[in-house]
């Protein structure tokens, strides 16, 4: 809590400079926050975002929804200008802590082609560009059945965007490539890793008055750490099966691919988002191969919009079969869990009422089934697989 207030202070601080620098017209500063507090009917455990280590649980807190971000660019000449974004949140600590979430240059050759040096944020799915930002979005956070499956965010490299527009169409790719560095926390181990990736991807849009359409692929060449599982495979080694932990592993660069489909319509008062993504291993890893999906549609009444959504996802394979030998063993049973992937669905309803300028108030309730290795959640039974219902409302702006 003391972090996202200094995060306040501090952005209260560059709006009022803003008044005294931003004269020249180069120099644009916004920021964008949520207010939430959420509670789930957990006895045991907590209701998580990906890669998020605190959450709601049986009692109300701010946890789980609550940020404040700041971005400032400014335009160094008609080609080349410079963005900055630092975001507040709850993330793999179980206190609030600030991140560099963007930091880059970029260079317009000219109307259709611009290239960015720095720090990115991947666009693997439909609203990637600003997930964190609570206003932009209509439900009240991203579905994690389907963010969790590929949860880093940026990566520091390089990007280019090239659009076009045909007729009443505009098309726009996005490719890039570089590095993504940090920390990842594992719910089902309640463990906190770091990694270090090579990222690469491309992604195609079509925009057509109300309808954008959107399909992306990216590959990630995994080296991450975890000691509990680190530690796990190391016995799995002691017992004679050290090309078993080898191909379990992703201490040595295994190569992940993610695909993701993507639909958004606003169209009169008529609002509906989906996605459909695959996670795919290309090398052998503990980490099994899934497919997701969620969709959302609501109706606006005036400033009231109500809406509803499901998401789902699904164990659809494996990359490694564990050697019959091995079935007999005393860790036979903690592998065959490792190797089997979270499975959960939702459902949720929810309401948006947009009260004031730049301001939205909403409330959503999320009817959560775990299905295997309990779901998303953390802190709970490792075969938690009891429904639990997460009741949230949030205050977002931008400024």
């Amino acid at each position: 809590m003391k972090k996202l207030l200094i995060a306040t202070a501090v952005c209260a601080a560059w709006s009022s400079a803003h008044a005294d620098v931003g004269n020249d017209g180069n120099l644009s500063i916004s920021g964008f926050g949520t207010l939430g507090v959420a509670k789930a009917d957990l006895a045991q455990g907590q209701f998580v975002r990906y890669n998020q280590a605190s959450g709601a649980g049986d009692s109300p807190r701010i946890d789980l929804d609550s940020n404040l971000g700041l971005q400032a660019s400014y335009k160094i000449n008609d080609s080349l200008s410079g963005t900055v974004q630092i975001l507040t949140r709850k993330s793999t600590s179980p206190e609030f802590t600030t991140d560099l979430t963007w930091a880059f240059l970029k260079y317009r050759v000219n109307d259709e082609f611009s290239v960015r040096v720095g720090r990115i944020v991947q666009p693997t799915f439909m609203i990637s560009d600003y997930q964190n930002v609570g206003y932009a979005n209509t439900m009240m956070r991203p579905p994690v059945e389907m963010y969790s499956q590929a949860p880093i965010e940026a990566a520091d490299g390089a990007d280019f965007t090239y659009q076009h527009d045909l007729g009443d169409t505009s098309f726009s790719a996005q490719g890039y490539a570089g590095t993504s560095r940090g920390k990842l926390f594992t719910s089902t181990t309640l463990s906190i890793g770091s990694y270090r990736n090579p990222v690469m991807g491309l992604t195609l849009t079509a925009e057509h008055g109300p309808l954008t359409l959107r399909l992306a692929h990216n590959r990630v060449e995994i080296n991450s750490n975890s000691v509990p599982i680190d530690q796990l495979l190391d016995r799995v080694s002691t017992l004679g099966y050290s090309g078993l932990a080898a191909d379990l592993t992703l201490k040595s660069h295994k190569h992940i691919a993610f695909t993701s489909l993507g639909l958004a319509l606003d169209w009169n008062n008529i609002v509906a988002q989906a996605e459909y993504a695959q996670r795919r291993s290309r090398d052998k890893s503990f980490l099994a191969d899934v497919n997701t999906w969620y969709a959302m549609a609501g109706y606006r009444f005036g400033k009231i919009l109500p809406y509803y959504a499901h998401a789902a996802n699904h164990d659809v394979g494996h990359s490694i079969s564990l050697p019959p030998a091995f079935l007999a063993t005393p860790l036979a049973g903690a592998i065959s869990g490792l190797i089997k992937a979270t499975e959960q669905k939702t459902d949720l309803i929810g309401v948006r009422w947009d009260f004031a300028k730049n301001v939205a108030l909403k409330l959503q309730v999320d009817r959560v089934s775990p299905i295997t290795k309990s779901g998303m959640l953390a802190y709970t039974p490792a075969n938690y697989t009891q429904k639990v219902t997460v009741v949230a409302a949030s205050l977002d702006f931008v400024y």
